[in-house]
């Protein structure tokens, strides 16, 4: 279903997409998307009909398995791209990158130089540029270097507020290539979106009965902002060469309500913008700025909890996952899982889309590659891959057991109270 001659992605930790949708953005046919995680996976694929989602670790993959399970054969690799987990932390005498918690970013490495790929893009959180953080990049780099690759330096770390992200979120990119290749550049800003811009046209969840129990509605849609045109396929967009997905433009979805106490919402709604609610600590987002950084909050193994959501800038609740997929530059068409923990869980880890495609369009600027418009729309996959637990989801990808952990919970004795078992549920 490729447009033929346009340049080849893979996406290493892909989770739900936010950096193969930037990829695909800017020209780029992502063939291939690595996820570990079954229920994310499915999100993926559902998002990624033409991508070959592969839900494994890298560990176990080699460059010759991705090619043969993308259907790839002897192609060209164009680009290999991700943020791989990792600790960074600088140990006395000895090398950051033997620290196994570490592993994951060699095995990056590793990939892009079995798929011979000619650029590679590592993202991953700011932090690593501090203190004593900074080893761990310098042996990254050091090893790049050692394998006949080039780095763009000194690295930079890119907030999405200057992509037409209406959000402050700073991330680490590491730009290289192959020693033949001519080493991209970093982009320039390209503008600013508020709140207000991103969320004005969204009507309140809380008017809609059915979104208490689906997360999807039929719903009145108000005036929208040139951003908002764009992410609802309103509004051609020259700079996205993207396939147009097939979507309800009737519909809004990944909205599912949280329901609040009469005297939560009354506390929020005195809230002030940009002011934190002093109760639940939730920042009231501002029309007129950004949103704080939208994080992801901790997996079942480390307990389930969920970051704490932003209050809505004109309505006493905290965001949706729609909304803040909207404060990301995810466009309507773009679904998550059902649940809100792991829809705000994959917005969290993932790249803003727009943040991606500035990244994206300086590879293919150094590349020398005219973008192109794909002239074919494509159809999302199953909406079932939305709703799939870990077992269903293990399942789906015909694993033999679950390739991430989950939290073991100790049984509570029976004379400890309901109060004293959640105190260390939460603590455990």
């Amino acid at each position: 279903m490729a447009i033929h001659n346009r340049p080849i992605g893979i996406d290493l930790f892909a989770g739900a997409g936010g950096l193969s949708l930037g990829f695909e953005q800017a020209g780029f046919d992502v063939k291939a998307a690595v996820e570990i995680d079954p229920i994310h996976a499915a999100v993926h694929k559902f998002n990624f009909p033409q991508c070959a989602t592969i839900c494994e670790s890298v560990v176990r993959l080699t460059g010759f398995e991705i090619r043969k399970r993308a259907g790839l054969g002897q192609e060209e690799i164009d680009v290999v791209f991700g943020g791989a987990p990792c600790q960074g932390f600088s140990m006395i005498g000895k090398r950051a990158l033997d620290d196994p918690r570490n592993a994951l970013v060699q095995h990056f490495v590793r990939l892009v130089i079995e798929l011979n790929a000619k650029y590679f893009v590592f993202e991953n959180v700011r932090g690593l540029t501090l203190g004593p953080h900074r080893k761990f990049l310098d042996e990254l780099i050091e090893l790049l270097k050692a394998n006949n690759y080039l780095v763009r330096e000194p690295y930079e770390v890119l907030n999405a507020a200057k992509f037409q992200v209406p959000q402050d979120r700073r991330r680490l990119f590491l730009l290289g290539c192959r020693k033949d290749l001519e080493l991209p550049v970093y982009p320039a800003s390209t503008g600013f979106t508020t709140i207000e811009e991103a969320l004005c046209d969204l009507p309140n969840a809380d008017d809609y009965e059915e979104l208490i129990s689906s997360d999807s509605a039929v719903v009145q849609f108000s005036k929208a902002s040139p951003y908002a045109q764009r992410l609802r396929g309103l509004e051609v967009d020259d700079t996205d060469y993207s396939y147009p997905r097939i979507f309800d433009k009737s519909k809004i979805t990944s909205s599912l309500r949280t329901e609040h106490t009469h005297l939560s919402k009354s506390r929020f709604q005195e809230t002030i913008h940009g002011k934190v609610e002093p109760i639940s600590r939730f920042l009231k987002l501002h029309p007129k700025g950004v949103c704080n950084t939208l994080r992801a909050g901790t997996d079942s193994a480390r307990g389930a909890f969920t970051s704490p959501r932003p209050i809505h800038p004109f309505f006493p609740r905290v965001i949706t996952v729609r909304e803040a997929a909207r404060l990301h530059s995810y466009p309507d068409w773009f679904r998550f899982h059902t649940t809100k923990w792991h829809g705000f869980r994959e917005i969290g880890n993932s790249v803003p889309p727009l943040l991606a495609r500035s990244v994206a369009a300086q590879i293919m600027k150094a590349m020398k590659i005219k973008p192109t418009k794909p002239k074919i729309k494509l159809a999302l996959g199953d909406v079932s891959l939305l709703n799939l637990n870990m077992s269903t989801a293990t399942k789906q990808f015909s694993l033999t057991e679950v390739p991430i952990s989950t939290r073991n919970r100790p049984r509570v004795a029976k004379k400890v109270t309901t109060k004293n078992s959640r105190s260390e549920s939460i603590h455990a």
